[in-house]
């Protein structure tokens, strides 16, 4: 297998970081006792967050494999697994913005609580803060292919 290091390093790069946030850090932010196996949840929806986390895990296996393996449209291939990228980060801020819709909320009381803003007063949701920035590395690497 080739590995394709020629060309579009940083963009790579940049697609990786931004792939990793959603296939890999997911699996150890949700498998645990704030959701996966949270017992003031609903088994249903224990089986719903670990079918979308291994979901999430598969898609960024594929994405990175588009980013990295060798062979022809290497650029066509970057920007498909940036696109996967979109779908996903894409999705969260969806689901998100649109929380009145559906009664939801950023964390429970036994999740991850919201922590104080590094700067200037206010707390700070940990998904939203780790996923705007993960989505900066998407849109970076996006914009260096």
């Amino acid at each position: 297998m080739e590995i394709a290091y020629e060309s579009h390093l940083l963009a790579r790069v940049l697609l990786t970081v931004a792939t990793l946030g959603y296939g890999l850090v997911t699996m150890k932010a949700d498998f645990n006792a704030t959701h996966a196996t949270n017992p003031l949840w609903t088994p249903h929806a224990r089986f719903h967050v670990v079918w979308q986390v291994l979901s999430y895990s598969g898609v960024g296996l594929i994405a990175l494999g588009l980013i990295w393996i060798g062979g022809p449209m290497q650029t066509e291939r970057l920007y498909l697994a940036g696109l996967l990228g979109v779908a996903m980060y894409g999705a969260f801020f969806a689901a998100l913005f649109s929380r009145p819709v559906y009664g939801g909320l950023l964390y429970d009381d036994n999740g991850y609580p919201p922590f104080k803003a590094p700067v200037g007063p206010g707390k700070w949701d940990v998904n939203v803060t780790a996923f705007t920035l993960m989505t900066t590395f998407l849109v970076l690497g996006l914009i260096a292919i």
